[in-house]
C-alpha cells in the first residue's frame, strides 16, 4: 500500500511539473544593442554594445574623440591624426594595406571604417569574426551630422552625439543664411595639384565645393566635371583668391605660369592646412570659417 502511495505521489509530482513548464512564460529573446542599415547597404547587428573599438577612418575617430567615446579607440588607421591624441593610439596599417594581424591582436568587438575600404578587406575582417559597420564619409559636410548620431548610438555617447549632430546643422545654416549674393561672390581656386603633372582642382558637386560656397565665395571649378583643369580655363577664370595646402605655397606663387595670375602677382595666394579641407572631416568648418575671413565674408 505504501509503494502504490509512493507511485503515485511521484506521477502527480511529474505532471505537475510538466504543466508548470507547458504553461510558464517563454524568456523573451534578448534584444540587439543596434540594429542598422550601413553605408554598404548590409544589414549590422551588434548583441552587445562594443567595449573595444577600432576606427579606419580619420574623420570617424574624431568624431569619437567629440562625442566622448576615445576610451574605447584600440585601434586606428595611420591617416587618423587628429586629434594629437591619436598618436597613442596603436596603429593598424591605411587604407589599402591594412596589418590584419596587429588589428587581430586587439581583439576588437567592431570595426568602424569608411568609404575608403575595399570589399575584400571588410570580408577578411569579418572572416576573422569582427563585425564590420561602414559608415561613408559623406561628399557633403551635412552627411557629417549623421555619422555624429550613428557614432555616438554605437559608442553608447547617444545622447551626444545627438546634440553635436543639431549643433553641426546649426553651423551649416548659419553659414548659408550669412552668406553673400552670388553676384557679389569672390572667385576661390582651390589648388588640388599643380605642375608638370598637371593641374587639378574641386569640380562641382564637392564637399570641398561646399566649403567654399558656405564661406560665401564662389568655386573657380564649379562648371568642371573632373579634377582636372586646363592652363587655359584657369587664366580665363582668373580666380580672385587661390588658397593651396601650406606645403606648397611657396612652390605654386614661384612657378611659371602661375606668377602671372592676377591673384599671384596681387598677393592673394592664401596657405591652408590640408587636413581641414581634403578629405570630409569635423575640421571642414575651420576651412569655411578661414576662407570666408580672407574673402571678407567675417
Amino acid at each position: 500500500m505504501m509503494r502504490t502511495f509512493r507511485f503515485f505521489a511521484v506521477l502527480l509530482l511529474g505532471l505537475a511539473l510538466i504543466f508548470t513548464a507547458c504553461h510558464s512564460p517563454k524568456t523573451a529573446p534578448k534584444e540587439a544593442f543596434f540594429t542598422w542599415e550601413d553605408s554598404y547597404h548590409r544589414p549590422i547587428t551588434l548583441a552587445e554594445a562594443p567595449q573595444r573599438i577600432v576606427s579606419i577612418s580619420p574623420a570617424i575617430t574624431e568624431v569619437m574623440f567629440l562625442v566622448g567615446a576615445q576610451d574605447k579607440l584600440v585601434g586606428v588607421s595611420d591617416f587618423c591624426k587628429y586629434p594629437p591624441e591619436t598618436e597613442k593610439i596603436t596603429k593598424v596599417g591605411g587604407m589599402h594595406n591594412i596589418n590584419f594581424e596587429q588589428l587581430l591582436s586587439l581583439h576588437p568587438d567592431v570595426v568602424l571604417i569608411g568609404s575608403m575600404i575595399s570589399q575584400q578587406d571588410v570580408d577578411v575582417i569579418e572572416k576573422m569574426g569582427i563585425p564590420v559597420v561602414c559608415i561613408v564619409e559623406e561628399s557633403s559636410l551635412e552627411g557629417m551630422a549623421e555619422m555624429m548620431e550613428v557614432v555616438g548610438k554605437i559608442t553608447q555617447c547617444e545622447e551626444k552625439g545627438n546634440a553635436e549632430a543639431a549643433k553641426w546643422k546649426e553651423k551649416i545654416a548659419e553659414r548659408k543664411a550669412n552668406a553673400p549674393a552670388p553676384e557679389n561672390r569672390k572667385c576661390v581656386y582651390y589648388v588640388v595639384g599643380f605642375g608638370d603633372g598637371g593641374d587639378f582642382t574641386a569640380p562641382k558637386d564637392t564637399h570641398i565645393q561646399e566649403i567654399i560656397e558656405l564661406a560665401g565665395a564662389r568655386n573657380a571649378g564649379d562648371s568642371l566635371t573632373g579634377w582636372n583643369i586646363s592652363r587655359e580655363y584657369l587664366f580665363k577664370v582668373d580666380p580672385d583668391i587661390i588658397v593651396v595646402r601650406q606645403e606648397d605655397r611657396d612652390a605654386f606663387v614661384s612657378r611659371h605660369p602661375y606668377t602671372q595670375l592676377n591673384a599671384v602677382k596681387n598677393g592673394r595666394v592664401y596657405p591652408i592646412e590640408s587636413g581641414w579641407i581634403d578629405v570630409v572631416s569635423l575640421r571642414n568648418m575651420n576651412a569655411v570659417d578661414y576662407i570666408a575671413e580672407i574673402c571678407g565674408n567675417r
